[in-house]
């Protein structure tokens, strides 16, 4: 090629053109050839050679192709071919002007460096796209390991691309890096302390997008919608974004409630205050009548006389166990609490058989409801503090 460019130049000087002017011209014909070249290359790989590999990966059954080889990826394969050819044809085109050769290396290869970093950071992207439909992979907050995989190699491209600006080795950035290791640390504190608060939080498999997460000191009460390198993002039951710092979750406590889904079941633990003036013995036709009744199986007695509440806490455990949305694996118990100035409080303990939190409460509803229906049946009251209505008619 320097003998053809030499060859030109010696022609153009024998019909009279200047030495210097057939120089400059020839320059302009190299310039203006390497960068037809680049565009004839560049169009090659977008018309010809990315359509075709569209259509391969379209024909296979598997959707990992259709992420590896993704738009964006294709489109920065594309974007690296130009400057290649122009890094490749310069030297022997532009021999002449070592200057403008070296400035337009420069140029190329700060450009490649800028254009690979692009491309690792989409294919970064496509192989987080891969995990998020993984069964077993998105389950974890993997996020914030692609995102430092994605600092890092923005790091090292920004050192190649200092180095080649100064025509320095990395190694002299990276040894002055190393004396501004603590103004580092400072500036990227809540990126380091995110990624190994990550770590912790999917070793111990703390926490993972969809769970449902209390953090009263930051206001979050809600699911989680991603676990990122900075931040953890949790909507509210009141569709508000609260973002919590992952290390945040780690140094201070934070309720999951993922254990009640895992399991199936929501506890219920609700008590009932009876009035304790009502508590009494069953007369011998309360008796008869109890015992004609099928929730009396199992029945254990006590004695001749029975008293109304222990009868009544015998059918509260019989009609729950026997409850279609209450859960029979999980623990069920009725009991009494300590007596309180406002009567004697009777407590329900209890799981439903649905997690869903419309059906939870339903059921709760539902189960005391009937239980103030039933009291009268046992010859018990609830304790209820005396309204005005009451003071009136009192007096009266």
């Amino acid at each position: 090629m320097e003998t053809t460019i030499n060859s030109f130049i010696d022609w153009m000087a024998k019909t009279g053109i200047p030495i210097t002017h057939s120089i400059t011209i020839t320059r302009i014909i190299a310039i203006v050839l390497i960068l037809v070249a680049a565009l004839i290359v560049d169009k090659i790989c977008r018309k010809i050679i990315i359509p075709a590999i569209r259509k391969i990966t379209a024909k296979t059954e598997s959707d990992l192709d259709n992420h590896i080889l993704s738009d964006e990826v294709l489109n920065n394969i594309c974007r690296l071919v130009p400057p290649i050819v122009i890094a490749a044809l310069t030297p022997y085109a532009l021999f002449t002007a070592p200057m403008l050769q070296t400035f337009i290396m420069k140029f190329c290869w700060i450009y490649i460096t800028i254009v690979s970093v692009m491309l690792v950071c989409s294919v970064i992207t496509s192989l987080y796209n891969i995990s998020n439909q993984n069964e077993k992979l998105k389950e974890h907050s993997l996020k914030s390991f692609y995102q430092m995989f994605k600092l890092v190699a923005i790091c090292i491209g920004a050192i190649i691309v200092i180095s080649t600006l100064i025509d320095k080795s990395p190694k002299i950035i990276l040894t002055g890096l190393g004396a501004g290791t603590a103004i580092l640390m400072l500036v990227f504190q809540d990126s380091i302390k995110g990624l190994v608060a990550g770590i912790q939080l999917m070793a111990n498999d703390m926490l993972r997008p969809g769970d449902w997460i209390t953090v009263p000191k930051h206001g979050a009460d809600g699911d989680v919608l991603e676990v990122s390198l900075t931040t953890v993002k949790v909507r509210n039951w009141d569709k508000t974004i609260v973002t919590v710092p992952p290390y945040a979750l780690v140094n201070e406590s934070f309720q999951n409630w993922r254990g009640m889904f895992d399991i199936g079941g929501r506890r219920i633990k609700r008590s009932i205050n009876i009035d304790m003036n009502t508590i009494r013995f069953c007369t011998t036709e309360e008796l008869e009548n109890f015992k004609r009744q099928p929730w009396m199986e199992g029945f254990e007695a006590t004695g001749n006389k029975e008293v109304n509440l222990y009868i009544f806490r015998h059918y509260l455990e019989y009609y729950l166990h026997n409850h279609p949305k209450v859960s029979k694996e999980l623990t069920m118990t009725v009991r009494q609490l300590q007596p309180t100035a406002q009567g004697m409080p009777v407590e329900l303990y209890f799981f439903s058989a649905d997690t869903a939190w419309l059906k939870y409460e339903s059921l709760q509803a539902e189960v005391f409801e009937h239980i103030l229906a039933m009291l009268h049946t046992f010859g018990l009251k609830v304790f209820q503090s005396p309204s005005g209505t009451d003071i009136k008619n009192f007096q009266q």
